[in-house]
């Protein structure tokens, strides 16, 4: 066994308190084109060139019908091993936060409910005027852009470039965090602030912090454990030395 899973099973072994950060690598195994990689270019766009306020304002049939050929590609996606064991620990641990980036849906599809979409759902919308959210289901969109049954436009329910993260989720996540035990970080780059600064606040809060990536991250160095694999392949692995 890897000597850094066995460090990881012994911690795991102790904490009570567990949460998990994760971001657009651990979407990558189960196909879903990162954001900011060559396969998440389309039609000569560049993503923070669609995902503004801005470019809806500008052009809101076009920022939809991106979305929709980004949701298409999420619905057809299965999670993988890595997203079953995160939700496995859920139930094995006595508490427990998963906190994802990503805005597929594939984390609460493998199980799991107590969780925090701080960058929102891709496949839910929310009116620009009334602020009611709707889910859009598994139907392909053909009228677009999206409008609310009150008759105003409808943006995805997501949060973008130039876009403040909810406060009362940005809390929920510092309240969990501030008892944590053990945190994970997994598939994420690091290139997003928030998530690396919720990890260091807990890890000045007394939490191991562990960083699954397959590569180095920019936050790497602050890490505990560094363990070097693909999600689904070191999640399998530590679940199976932790039972």
């Amino acid at each position: 066994m890897n000597s850094q899973i066995s460090k990881l099973v012994e911690a795991a072994q102790k904490a009570r308190n567990v949460a998990v950060i994760t971001g657009a690598g651990m979407s990558r195994e189960s196909g879903i084109p990162t954001f900011r990689g060559p396969d998440g270019l389309w039609k000569n766009f560049r993503p923070e060139e669609l995902a503004t306020p801005e470019a809806f304002q500008k052009d809101p049939a076009l920022v939809w019908e991106w979305y929709e050929w980004r949701r298409q590609i999420v619905l057809k996606a299965e999670p993988h091993e890595g997203h079953r064991v995160i939700a496995a620990m859920e139930k094995f641990f006595p508490e427990f936060l998963l906190i994802t980036q990503n805005v597929d849906g594939l984390h609460p599809r493998a199980g799991n409910r107590k969780l925090i979409e701080i960058h929102g759902s891709i496949n839910r919308a929310r009116c620009t005027k009334c602020a009611t959210r709707f889910e859009l289901g598994s139907r392909v969109l053909s009228e677009l852009p999206l409008r609310c049954d009150c008759g105003a436009l409808a943006r995805p329910d997501v949060v973008w470039f130039g876009e403040s993260y909810d406060s009362n989720l940005l809390s929920a996540s510092l309240d969990f965090l501030g008892s944590a035990d053990l945190v994970w970080v997994v598939g994420s780059s690091g290139m997003v602030s928030v998530p690396v600064y919720l990890a260091a606040q807990a890890r000045e809060n007394g939490a191991l912090l562990v960083d699954l990536n397959p590569e180095e991250a920019e936050f790497s160095r602050y890490c505990d454990i560094k363990i070097r694999g693909t999600a689904g392949q070191v999640l399998s692995e530590f679940w199976k030395a932790l039972q």
